[in-house]
């Protein structure tokens, strides 16, 4: 059997195998009205393609725990029970297929109230269904961005209440894995990071203060999230940048702090959050320091980035350097990326009836 599809078990959890699906937004919900932030037909066919090709684990997009806190208006939400409804159609599908249904909880910070990205994803105003972001520090990520509005103590614990607020909805409709999305320039990473990060109160300043938030999320999170199913972060290992930023060490050292507070396993990207950062891309760039984090924590990590054939994907997880891999773009091209892999690799998925000609 080819380590890439062998299963996986997280707490009570069995994954079928060790391919998976990386959130990547579809800014295709409603952006008001009674169906805002709900997932509507694009959704569910493009989820529903993935998981019959035989996707392990489908982690759904971004989706956002309060209206603000979308990265465009066009995003998923879990502030509102008519989303778990929609929802619900989704994970119910994929789980018929044998698919683990996870979800991405988020949220957009200084980044958030842009426009689609095909349409040029620039910071929008009211008039365009757009609002004022927050963040820990009014900082703009970058000249283009508006200045967000610094958090009170107050408004982070509420933010942190939204957090798991949005953990009983994604149970409720269904989901397996809930993700916590401290990646790519967004809240939880703006925290994280000292480049974003200017506060001198109990959230900012040294890295337990800037951990803090992220931590209280965390624990918000698996305070209702059950004992059996498995938490996620997901983490930019390090900013890019020379001097000033979050870096890999930080990565390592967050990693111990997240599993000692039940997180059970990293996805492990790079940054987003530094404007105009240098990042040397290249197939597989990301999965050094994912590898990294296995090596020296007892966190069991997966790894993205470029990951595009069936044979590198395979010997990232037979060489130990990560658990699982999450294919972003390589997906969106293939949706039967697993299955395909599988005939290549002499592994096995399975095969809706449907397609039994296929095999």
């Amino acid at each position: 059997m080819s380590a890439l599809f062998e299963s996986i078990t997280l707490r009570e959890l069995t994954i079928p195998n060790r391919v998976w699906m990386a959130p990547m937004c579809q800014y295709s919900a409603a952006p008001e009205g009674p169906l805002a932030g709900a997932p509507a037909d694009w959704h569910f066919a493009h989820y529903a393609a993935r998981a019959a090709g035989g996707t392990g684990l489908i982690v759904v997009e971004a989706t956002a725990v309060s209206p603000e806190g979308r990265i465009s208006p066009y995003d998923l939400g879990l502030w509102n029970d008519t989303q778990v409804e929609a929802f619900r159609r989704i994970t119910g599908f994929l789980s018929s297929q044998g698919t683990v249904p996870g979800i991405q909880l988020a949220h957009g910070g200084r980044k958030a109230s842009t426009d689609q990205p095909w349409k040029g994803g620039a910071p929008i105003g009211p008039e365009a269904h757009g609002w004022q972001p927050v963040a820990p520090s009014a900082v703009p990520f970058d000249e283009r961005h508006p200045v967000p509005t610094e958090l009170t103590v107050e408004r982070i614990s509420e933010i942190v209440g939204q957090f798991a607020a949005a953990a009983r909805r994604a149970l409720a409709a269904g989901f397996e894995v809930a993700e916590i999305h401290g990646a790519h320039g967004y809240l939880v990473n703006e925290f994280l990071s000292p480049h974003s990060n200017h506060r001198t109160d109990d959230y900012g300043g040294s890295y337990e203060n800037r951990t803090r938030f992220a931590l209280e999320v965390v624990d918000a999170v698996r305070a209702v999230w059950p004992e059996d199913k498995p938490v996620f972060f997901r983490i930019s290992a390090t900013d890019w940048l020379q001097d000033g930023g979050w870096t890999a060490d930080d990565t390592v050292r967050f990693a111990g702090d997240l599993h000692a507070h039940g997180v059970d396993l990293l996805d492990v990207s790079t940054g987003g959050n530094a404007s105009g950062a240098t990042i040397p891309t290249g197939p597989g760039y990301q999965v050094p320091f994912a590898a990294r984090v296995k090596a020296g924590t007892p966190l069991p990590v997966a790894a993205v980035g470029l990951i595009t054939e069936a044979e590198q994907a395979q010997k990232i997880i037979a060489n130990g350097e990560a658990d699982a891999v999450l294919l972003g773009r390589e997906l969106l091209r293939s949706p039967s990326w697993a299955r395909q892999a599988a005939r290549e690799l002499g592994g096995a998925v399975r095969v809706p009836d449907q397609y039994h000609r296929s095999v």
